[in-house]
Order: C-alpha cells, then sequence, then structure tokens
C-alpha cells in the first residue's frame, strides 16, 4: 500500500514539487512549494476525518493534495489535468491500486478553479484546503511599493482557518484581513470564482460554506 509518507519522502517528487514552485517563482506567483503542499494535505485529510470519512481514504486525499499543484512543471495553463497525468505516471511506477490512482487522479485533475469541479469526496476535500490557504507568508515579492492585487490580498491575511462545525452541517473560511493593506472588496476581486468553488465543494460533503471576514459573515 503507498502511503502519504512514502510519497512525502520520495526524492524524485521532492524535485518536481521545488521546480514546479521555481517556475511559478518566475511568473511572480505566491509560494506553491512544500509548505503550501503540507499545509494542504493535513487539512484535506483532517476535512474528511472530521465529517467520518474512511481513513484510507482521507490519506488519499493527503497524497492528492501532496502533489496537486505538480503540473506547474509543464505550465500554469491547465496545470490540474498535467499534475493529474504526471501523478497519474507516478503512482502507476510506484504499484499503486488503479482504483486508488483515479480517485487521486480525478481529484488532482479538478481543483482548480479554471476547470475544476468537486466529482468526488476527495476532490472536494482538495478544493476546500487549497483555496483556504491565504496567508502573507507565501507572498514571495519583499518590495511593497511593487505589489499587484495578488500580493497585497495574500498579504493583508493575518489570520487564516478552516473550521468544520459537523452538527450543524457547516464549514467556515475564517480570515483576518489587515484592511490598511488590502480591502475586502480586492478579496472578492481576485478570489470570487475560488469562493463560488468552495460553495460547491461543502455541498459535495453535504456541508454550507461559510466565509467569514474580520468577524463578519459574507457568505
Amino acid at each position: 500500500m503507498i502511503t502519504y509518507e512514502n510519497i512525502k519522502n520520495d526524492k524524485e517528487i521532492a524535485t518536481y514539487i521545488k521546480e514546479s514552485d521555481a517556475a511559478l517563482a518566475e511568473l511572480g506567483y505566491t509560494e506553491h512549494s512544500f509548505a503550501h503542499v503540507s499545509t494542504v494535505a493535513e487539512r484535506s485529510s483532517n476535512i474528511l476525518l472530521a465529517l467520518g470519512y474512511d481513513p484510507r481514504d482521507a490519506e488519499l486525499a493527503k497524497i492528492a493534495s501532496y502533489l496537486h499543484d505538480i503540473g506547474n512543471l509543464v505550465n500554469r495553463v491547465d496545470h490540474s489535468q498535467s499534475g493529474a497525468i504526471i501523478a497519474f505516471r507516478i503512482l502507476d511506477k510506484k504499484g499503486m491500486d488503479a482504483s486508488e490512482i483515479a480517485k487521486v487522479v480525478k481529484a488532482i485533475g479538478n481543483h482548480d478553479e479554471g476547470t475544476g469541479v468537486p466529482v468526488s469526496e476527495i476532490a472536494a476535500a482538495l478544493i476546500l484546503a487549497d483555496k483556504s490557504d491565504v496567508r502573507r507568508s507565501r507572498v514571495r515579492n519583499t518590495d511593497w511599493a511593487t505589489f499587484d492585487i495578488h500580493d497585497r490580498v495574500n498579504f493583508s491575511v493575518v489570520e487564516s482557518s478552516l473550521l468544520i462545525a459537523k452538527e450543524k452541517n457547516a464549514v467556515t473560511l475564517s480570515l483576518e484581513i489587515d484592511t490598511l493593506v488590502s480591502s475586502i472588496m480586492d478579496y472578492f476581486e481576485i478570489f470570487l470564482e475560488r469562493m463560488k468553488l468552495c460553495r460547491d465543494a461543502a455541498r459535495k460533503l453535504g456541508l454550507a460554506f461559510r466565509l467569514s471576514i474580520n468577524g463578519q459573515q459574507f457568505i
């Protein structure tokens, strides 16, 4: 059985993730390296475990999450689809069962807001975990004078958390935003499509999606 630890400790996979992030750095994107994929992996697993899903599916969500941005090695455009293909080759080569490969690949291929759909519970958990990882430490640019809107919005997020309230059938993305750095309107300008995808992902898991910013509920 291929485990999350097998994937996380694989040197070839580490190289692909590092080089994928390097490509995004050249394009001016925020951090998509080990900090991001590890955060998303833990969060996606916790979502499924909190909702009572099978522990193996939670581990497959961790594997999918760790590999989800590997397609940026090819190109940012359609990176979810190319990442799914790369992940298929990696996992097939390692001898993972076809039914498990299918779950992982399906989730990776549907995690991006451009073309993604929460086609499974694992995909839904990956979407929620990925889109909720907003934080200032992901911003690479250290020159405030050259911040674009993505830099400003991410840097403005002082604190973020994703909370599952199973008894209320709800999942809440709670953000604390420094409005001196970026306005709440800026957040919606660049992340509205992501929030819509989170809403759909939450529904797939039988939950309502809530967005709270500075203590005020917006969704």
